[in-house]
């Protein structure tokens, strides 16, 4: 093997030690394996640990409308007695099994560590435990001063119990809540059907659905050799119009390095069995959406039940956001890339067999992403109208979320001629698609990033990485010259990534591909 890929599989050994160390990945997580005094003597921890070097990037990165900060000191007997307090309420709201996710993220500082003095400081902490309230991103870079004016920050003046903290928290919100809550029962999730601004919230799922996709196809190990170039070729997609920067820049990661971990040659026909078995043991060092994600919960593809919705919903939710990024020289590509991605990695036998059935029907190439995104479109109604059936015989629905012709009437009337009966399906709806179109990319190109804009999460207008050579960046697939341009546009996140790219391809085989590809 290379110098290169024993320096490649060091360093990402090293990066994944710090990240554990540094706690970031804790917002994704329960936290188990701290139960702060003797074995047994607390329940299992769900509040997340922050300290001064992971506080502003977990707080800004969090998917919940609020959060709480409690500020303690693990000396403190006080604060080991509110403790188990603190996390009867942290069940409710933090880690993948949560009876309400992604509305308050819990958190705690420990002020007796010295790294966190300034931190506490800054919060004007003189007694402990101190709780503290507001929307996430107002903790990032800020404090807290006892009589500071219009601040968005609230010290929580009645929380010394885990009833008292869950009732301030109810009239704050206007909730209802439990202690006793079960996941799954007495839900209250909003409806999508009339209200646009929802879609803002699958952002997380999106990001959640690549990453549950990739750990699928690892875990699975659906990686071979007849199904490496519908891989490599999705991949170049999602670098170069995947909604969220860190997938774009995930995705760049393991693409940037597929020939070399790999390489074509591999699955030989004496080692096919090993090779397999090597291919999800290195790219599982990847986390091709960033250390924070999966977060093991849903936000838009929540459903009311356990087994509805989630990953399909947010594959869904995907597979539009791609469709009403790319540009017309675009098209054709993407449709083969998320026609051969489904086809050879969504283990759903069924659904992949009426998803490539419907890709079959297609004759003619598409020439532009007008036409690709509303074939995407028309072909999620058609099997939303096959579901519709299946589930309402079977009773296998949500009955909070059921399958709709989409967008109904409420989220764009102009999309609407006229509508046959009720029962008809979207074939007997005549559509004007010219207003289809506009609201496809209204809803699942802005409005979906929205928050994420707001966060400052995405690329700044006039800021480009040159990742022209990530164009040719497998012997495979060539990516078409519109991904190209977008792939070169990205965020200045990949410039690092982008010199040890350049600096390969002095030795790399197919460095003329891009030439080639200029002269199209």
């Amino acid at each position: 093997m290379s110098v290169v890929y024993w320096i490649l599989i060091l360093n990402l050994w090293i990066l994944k030690a710090t990240s554990l160390q540094a706690g970031s990945r804790t917002v994704l997580r329960e936290i188990g394996s701290n139960n702060g005094g003797g074995a047994g003597s607390y329940p299992k921890d769900y509040a997340v640990e922050l300290n001064i070097t992971n506080f502003d990037e977990v707080l800004k990165d969090t998917p919940a409308t609020y959060a709480i900060v409690e500020f303690f000191a693990h000396w403190c007997p006080a604060c080991r007695n509110y403790k188990p307090h603190y996390e009867k309420v942290a069940r409710l709201f933090n880690g993948p099994e949560a009876v309400h996710p992604g509305i308050i993220l819990m958190t705690r500082v420990d002020c007796a560590l010295k790294i966190n003095t300034k931190l506490c400081d800054k919060f004007s902490v003189g007694h402990y435990p101190m709780l503290f309230w507001a929307p996430p991103t107002k903790f990032a870079s800020a404090g807290w001063e006892p009589n500071q004016a219009k601040s968005e920050i609230r010290l929580i003046d009645d929380g010394r119990t885990a009833e008292r903290l869950l009732n301030w928290i109810n009239k704050q919100i206007g909730s209802s809540y439990g202690l006793d809550d079960e996941k799954f029962e007495n839900e209250h999730l909003p409806s999508n059907i009339s209200d646009p601004g929802q879609i803002a919230r699958a952002i997380y799922d999106v990001e959640e659905a690549t990453t549950t996709a990739f750990d699928i196809i690892l875990v699975h190990k659906m990686i071979k050799s007849e199904t490496r170039a519908s891989l490599i070729k999705y991949l170049q997609l999602l670098v170069a119009h995947h909604p969220s920067r860190r997938c774009r820049k995930g995705s760049a990661e393991v693409l940037v390095n597929f020939d070399d971990l790999c390489p074509p040659d591999m699955w030989s026909s004496d080692r096919h069995e090993v090779a397999t078995n090597n291919v999800k043991g290195v790219l599982s060092n990847f986390q091709i959406c960033g250390k924070e994600v999966p977060r093991g919960y849903w936000m838009f593809c929540r459903g009311s039940k356990n087994y509805t919705r989630g990953f399909s919903c947010g594959l869904w939710v995907l597979m539009h956001s791609l469709s009403v990024r790319i540009e017309d020289g675009e098209s054709q590509f993407a449709f083969t890339a998320i026609c051969d991605f489904i086809h050879n990695f969504f283990i759903c036998e069924e659904c992949r067999q009426h998803f490539y059935e419907m890709c079959s029907r297609v004759t003619s190439p598409f020439s532009k992403a007008r036409d690709f995104a509303l074939w995407l479109w028309s072909a999620h109604n058609e099997v939303n109208e096959r579901l519709m059936k299946e589930e309402a015989s079977l009773e296998t629905g949500d009955p909070k979320f059921p399958k709709i012709i989409w967008p109904p009437k409420q989220l764009c009337p102009s999309c609407y001629h006229s509508r046959g009966s009720k029962d008809k399906g979207s074939s007997q709806i005549e559509w004007d698609q010219d207003e289809v179109f506009k609201f496809l990319i209204s809803y699942y190109g802005n409005t979906l990033v929205s928050l994420y804009k707001e966060k400052g999460f995405l690329a700044e207008e006039g800021t480009k990485a040159t990742l022209d050579d990530l164009v040719a960046s497998t012997n495979a697939v060539v990516v078409p010259l519109g991904a190209a341009l977008a792939i070169a546009l990205a965020s200045c996140a990949f410039g690092a990534l982008a010199c040890y790219w350049r600096s390969q391809q002095k030795n790399r085989k197919y460095y003329h591909q891009l030439h080639s590809l200029k002269n199209i």
